[in-house]
């Protein structure tokens, strides 16, 4: 068993990543039922939430069928940061993630997500803060380093750990990598080896596949597994992973009716949560994944990720379902 605080969690829990556009109310539900341990929000700007902007605010929706669910908030002004904590708790969250991890430009140029990877002091002191601040479990998701001259992440996690933070999860590449090259766990089983640690080290990047789930789990004996981009659009990700630890062996393909039933109830949820506009926008992004391996698909995808109307879109999947009955996916 893993412990986020008083948070039990099953041996080597899967946890579905923040990210930005992907990790709302809808599509966790998905991940959750699916068999995610632990879900995220998408991460919360404190300079958008003191101020009170709408989407920010947004972000705070969460529901009781999510627990155990993380809120992550961003941001480099401990002022700021405070202030969102005390927001941020209001909506009963089950952990504060802090994100020191985002390389986005606009992010980083303001000192906030990867910035603060230059100045290890203000990570730490800001961490110490917040975690005074509230009795819910703070957490944090950060990178290796700002670039590979300046990897001290056993250093940096150690000095995280001793001022309160519970878990942390690293991201196998630092900031100057982007997404670019391939994740590094090594520097993260250091950290997990470090005997001084005590709090779960979760890794994260490039998990793919079970069987990378697999390697990190028992190659490399992180605690747990952070899953981001392999889950758009791929809910079952997680059913995946947990029946290949279990089996041995891939999980028969998702069909094509479990496919289209799925792509459904995400485009509905995200009307029901954002409206139709922004609903049918941001689900585009899944499609691909959801429908991948369909020879033949470019017509029907482009419907889906270029109408504007809910309308539409349903009916495309009704042509799928229609056209492709009987497809037997391959994994």
């Amino acid at each position: 068993m893993v412990k986020i605080d008083n948070i039990e969690l099953p041996d080597f829990p899967l946890l579905l990543a923040p990210m930005e556009d992907v990790s709302d109310p809808p599509f966790r539900a998905l991940c959750k039922e699916q068999g995610a341990d632990v879900v995220y929000t998408e991460f919360v700007s404190s300079e958008g939430l003191i101020r009170n902007a709408a989407k920010s605010v947004m972000k705070l929706d969460i529901y009781e069928k999510e627990r155990p669910v993380g809120i992550q908030i961003f941001g480099a002004n401990l002022d700021s940061m405070l202030q969102t904590i005390d927001i941020v708790s209001a909506s009963n969250p089950d952990i504060i993630d802090i994100n020191f991890g985002c390389p986005v430009k606009k992010v980083v140029s303001k000192g906030a997500g990867a910035g603060i990877l230059k100045d290890v002091c203000l990570m730490e002191s800001l961490t110490a803060e917040m975690v005074k601040r509230t009795n819910i479990p703070i957490t944090v998701k950060t990178r290796l380093g700002w670039d590979h001259d300046s990897i001290k992440i056993v250093e940096v996690a150690e000095r995280l750990q001793d001022v309160g933070c519970k878990a942390i999860a690293i991201h196998g590449r630092t900031r100057a990598q982007m997404y670019k090259g391939d994740a590094d766990w090594k520097p993260i089983a250091d950290v997990k080896n470090n005997p001084r640690m005590h709090i779960p080290v979760f890794g994260n990047g490039d998990i793919t596949s079970p069987e990378k789930a697999m390697e990190m789990r028992d190659s490399y004996g992180l605690d747990g597994a952070m899953i981001g981009r392999a889950s758009i659009g791929n809910p079952w990700f997680f059913k995946q992973v947990k029946h290949f630890f279990k089996i041995g062996e891939h999980l028969a393909p998702i069909s094509l009716e479990e496919r289209v039933e799925a792509a459904r109830r995400h485009l509905q949820m995200a009307i029901d949560w954002k409206g139709e506009t922004l609903g049918v926008f941001e689900t585009r992004r899944h499609y691909t994944n959801y429908f991948k391996g369909i020879p033949h698909f470019k017509e029907h995808r482009m419907k889906m990720v270029t109408s504007d109307a809910s309308k539409d879109v349903f009916a495309a999947f009704d042509a799928v379902l229609e056209k492709f009955a009987g497809y037997e996916f391959v994994e």
